[in-house]
């Protein structure tokens, strides 16, 4: 077996919480502390990428818009 192969199984008292932060009106804050309104809205985000006016991608922008 290969280490990419490899697979750690634990079980669920060993499992530690995963603290999600988010940023919200310029500082983070963790989102366990939202209210209902919040988390509604949290989970309505939409993800994206940014890029950076430096070429090619720019210029593609440009092009469709």
């Amino acid at each position: 077996m290969t280490d990419n192969n490899m697979v750690c199984n634990i079980e669920n008292n060993e499992r530690q919480k995963c603290e999600v932060w988010t940023r919200v009106m310029g500082y983070y804050r963790p989102t366990d502390n939202y209210n209902l309104g919040k988390k509604s809205e949290y989970r309505d985000r939409k993800c994206f990428k940014e890029v950076s006016c430096d070429g090619s991608e720019c210029n593609k922008m440009k092009k469709a818009g």
